[in-house]
């Protein structure tokens, strides 16, 4: 009974902060959603008008056009950073020459903020000074504006959101790598295993739930992109790039309309808790079933 409220006692500080920067925020945010408000308009109040907001999320073409929009950036995003995370987390087991230097080169862009990423890719793709269109024109004579092009300006977003993240998924599938026992591997090798099976049957299913932690990470945080995305491109050319967090800036900001910005973040959270219990289902359930 004391370890009992000797443990609630310690998790309280944590309880409370979800408490106050976690739940009392979404229930805000929730209140607002059935209200039409903008607090810069000529009468401020709040207007409570039941689910509206709702019915018209429900029928909002440009909010359903940045769902898929963002659905694609969300899928290249996430698979190119896992493949090329396993690849590199495989690279630095390994000992090479400048390892150490390349390894804190590799990691230097995760600790940058996501306005500050935008800044420097924003930079970089600059017709008149950036470095990448002039390399793409002298090397394969391609001119690259992504204010003009807006397959361009999509693969953009996602290289940069692959440049900014990977090392993340890098440093998450070290650390289980590095965690993995010796036995299985000796025994696959002594068997006559090869490395695509080593892979696939003892590799793979040994590191199943960091990649599932590392995936869930990634959905959340892709889903909810806007800082560097507003920076690179300002949602266009179009829509090209308004993703859902672009959207729903777009709404709350320039056009203040705090009710309906508040409807849509409700939907996207609702429907980011499908995303992953659907994941969850599809890549544990069924092997907690053969256990």
């Amino acid at each position: 009974m004391h370890s009992t409220k000797l443990g609630w006692l310690l998790l309280a500080p944590t309880l409370l902060v979800l408490f106050f920067f976690g739940v009392l925020p979404f229930i805000y945010v929730l209140y607002v959603s059935f209200h039409q408000w903008n607090p810069f308009a000529v009468n401020p109040d709040m207007v409570f008008n039941w689910a509206e907001n709702y019915r018209r999320v429900v029928f909002d073409a440009q909010f359903l056009a940045s769902l898929g929009v963002t659905a694609a950036f969300v899928f290249f995003a996430v698979i190119s950073e896992l493949i090329l995370g396993y690849m590199l987390a495989q690279a630095f087991m390994k000992d090479f020459p400048g390892k150490a230097i390349f390894r804190t080169i590799h990691t230097l862009p995760l600790i940058m903020a996501p306005i500050i990423v935008g800044s420097i890719w924003k930079l970089m793709t600059t017709p008149s000074i950036g470095i990448l269109p002039n390399l793409l024109d002298n090397w394969f004579g391609y001119d690259l504006n992504i204010g003009q092009s807006a397959i361009a300006a999509f693969v953009t977003t996602v290289i940069m959101d692959i440049w900014h993240w990977t090392p993340l998924v890098t440093l998450t599938l070290i650390a289980a790598l590095v965690s993995l026992p010796p036995d299985p591997f000796e025994q696959a090798q002594i068997d006559g295993a090869n490395k695509r099976q080593i892979f696939w049957h003892i590799t793979l299913p040994m590191i199943r739930p960091a990649i599932l932690a590392t995936v869930f990470i990634r959905l959340m945080d892709a889903l909810r992109t806007v800082d560097e995305v507003l920076m690179l491109t300002g949602g266009g050319p179009g829509s090209a790039t308004r993703y859902v967090g672009v959207h729903i800036f777009k709404e709350v900001f320039p056009r203040t309309n705090y009710g309906y910005g508040s409807a849509i973040s409700v939907v996207v959270l609702y429907l980011t808790i499908v995303a992953c219990w659907l994941l969850y289902v599809g890549l544990i359930a069924p092997r907690n079933k053969k256990a």
